[in-house]
């Protein structure tokens, strides 16, 4: 006796019709994405991320500051100055992601905080300022880098374009808000504002103006003839292509707007108008 059963065409994916129907695979039909995702580990915004580097950052603060004051109290060494460099370098990465997530949060992530910024170069840098001073003060403890004994005046210069520097920065990213970002923007955005008030009325490019000052700064308290010199010019050629690179979008954004203010505001950074 003949089969007498109907023949059912095979799904060409091997799924039961409910799932294989195409409408089901409408994008009105998908699950939505986890609005919180982004917050998870291993996620640009991931809190357990930023609390870990916070930590980091806050142990090294911590250890710098006892590092500093205790050298400077209990011995003569110019030893104190390493631990220094930590704490500037511990406060201007935290101050980098705080700020950011202040004033300008919706853009806020790990990355905020800069350490992996141009790797490796960055690392490099002030890896070498580091390396040069330690071995300076280990085994030239006497030298006289500065002319006419002039190193406590040149030091106390250092730590004054330190504490400005970091101030006017991080004055210039809460004041622009969601204007400022770390990266270059080739697209305006609606919260794209030109900002030409405040610390901007003084300086055109007062986030640039403050790290090239506090860079610097470093490299005078850590007393580094040769790394002082690299530094100044490295920041030159990053900021001069940086500047110039940024303005030609900022007039593009704004145009005669902005070649107004740029021929009234200068940058206070040498040869960089």
């Amino acid at each position: 006796m003949a089969n007498s059963f109907t023949h059912q065409p095979d799904h060409h994916d091997g799924l039961p019709p409910y799932l294989s129907d195409p409408a089901r695979n409408s994008p009105l039909l998908r699950e939505p994405e986890n609005p919180l995702k982004p917050f998870y580990p291993g996620q640009p915004k991931s809190l357990s991320g930023i609390a870990m580097r916070a930590f980091c950052l806050g142990i090294v603060f911590s250890a710098s500051i006892i590092g500093t004051v205790s050298i400077l109290i209990f011995t003569e060494s110019p030893i104190w100055r390493i631990p220094f460099f930590l704490l500037s370098l511990s406060t201007f990465h935290f101050l980098e992601f705080w700020t950011t997530a202040e004033k300008n949060t919706a853009v806020a992530t790990i990355d905020s905080f800069l350490l992996t910024a141009n790797w490796p170069s960055y690392a490099i840098a002030h890896s070498a300022a580091f390396i040069e001073c330690l071995v300076v003060t280990v085994f030239f403890p006497n030298r006289h880098w500065a002319p006419f004994n002039s190193g406590h005046l040149f030091l106390f210069i250092g730590l004054f374009l330190v504490a400005v520097g970091q101030a006017i920065r991080s004055i210039a990213m809460l004041h622009a808000g969601a204007s400022f970002n770390h990266y270059v923007q080739t697209k305006k955005a609606q919260t794209h504002l030109l900002v030409t008030t405040g610390i901007y009325g003084w300086l055109r490019h007062p986030g640039y103006f403050g790290f090239f000052y506090w860079g610097l700064g470093t490299q005078l308290v850590l007393g580094n003839v040769i790394c002082f010199m690299a530094y100044a010019a490295v920041l030159y050629m990053f900021f001069k292509g940086r500047i110039e690179m940024e303005e030609e979008k900022l007039v593009q954004f704004f145009g005669d707007d902005y070649v107004a203010y740029r021929k009234r505001v200068g940058t206070l950074i040498p040869f960089i108008e």
